[in-house]
C-alpha cells in the first residue's frame, strides 16, 4: 500500500511538472510553481526527485523506455517478424503519442538535461534503434520482407514515430487508433511483408 501511494505521488508531481514545463518552458517553470500546481509543499516533491533536473529527465526518459518495454515483450512472442514489427510500431507510436506533451518537451528541452540524462537517453534511443535493425534483419532472413538497405529503412521506421508528436493533434481528423493502424500499415509496406490482419487504413 505504501509503494503503490508513493508511486501515486510521483506521477502526480510527474503530471503537473508535464504541464508546466510544455505551457511555459523547463526555464521559466520552478518546483514552487509545480508544488502550488499540486498544493504541496516543496519537501513533497523533493521525498521524489533530487532537483528540478531530475524531474525533467523523468519525462524526457518516458517513451523511449516504455518502448524498450515493448519491444522486450514482442520478442519474447512466437509469432512471425511481420507481427512483431507490427506490434513494435504501433506500441511505440501508441506510447510516443499517448505521451506527446513528453516528447515535444523533451525536443524543446533536451539541451537543459545533464550530460549523464543526456548520455542515458541518446544510449536507450541508439539500442531501440540497433534492436529495430536486428528485427528487420530478421525479417529479411526469413524471407518475409524485402529491404535493399536495411539500415537506413530501420533509421526511417524510427523518424516517422519520432515525428509523429510533432503532427499529430488529439482532436484532429484522425484518432489515435486510425494514426497508429495506418503508420503500421505503412511499415509494412516499407519492408515490402505481406499485409497483417491486424492493419486496417483509416476511414
Amino acid at each position: 500500500m505504501r509503494e503503490a501511494i508513493s508511486h501515486l505521488k510521483r506521477e502526480r508531481i510527474v503530471a503537473a511538472a508535464v504541464d508546466l514545463f510544455y505551457k511555459q518552458g523547463y526555464g521559466k517553470t520552478t518546483l514552487d510553481q509545480v508544488a502550488s500546481e499540486l498544493q504541496v509543499t516543496k519537501p513533497v516533491i523533493y521525498a521524489h526527485f533530487n532537483s528540478k533536473n531530475d524531474l525533467l529527465a523523468e519525462i524526457c526518459s518516458r517513451a523511449i523506455t516504455l518502448a524498450h518495454e515493448s519491444l522486450n515483450r514482442v520478442m519474447a512472442q512466437d509469432t512471425s517478424v511481420t507481427e512483431r514489427l507490427e506490434t513494435v510500431v504501433s506500441d511505440f507510436l501508441t506510447a510516443v503519442l499517448t505521451h506527446q506533451p513528453h516528447a515535444m518537451i523533451y525536443s524543446r528541452e533536451e539541451k537543459e538535461l545533464a550530460q549523464k540524462d543526456r548520455d542515458a537517453i541518446n544510449a536507450l534511443r541508439r539500442d531501440f534503434d540497433r534492436r529495430l535493425v536486428e528485427l528487420v534483419n530478421q525479417g529479411v532472413a526469413a524471407g518475409e520482407f524485402q529491404v535493399d538497405d536495411v539500415q537506413l529503412t530501420a533509421l526511417a521506421i524510427g523518424g516517422i514515430v519520432g515525428w509523429a508528436p510533432v503532427w499529430f493533434r488529439a482532436n484532429g481528423r484522425l484518432s489515435l487508433e486510425d494514426v497508429v493502424s495506418y503508420m503500421a500499415s505503412m511499415v509494412l509496406a516499407m519492408v515490402r511483408a505481406k499485409k497483417s490482419r491486424k492493419s486496417k487504413s483509416p476511414k
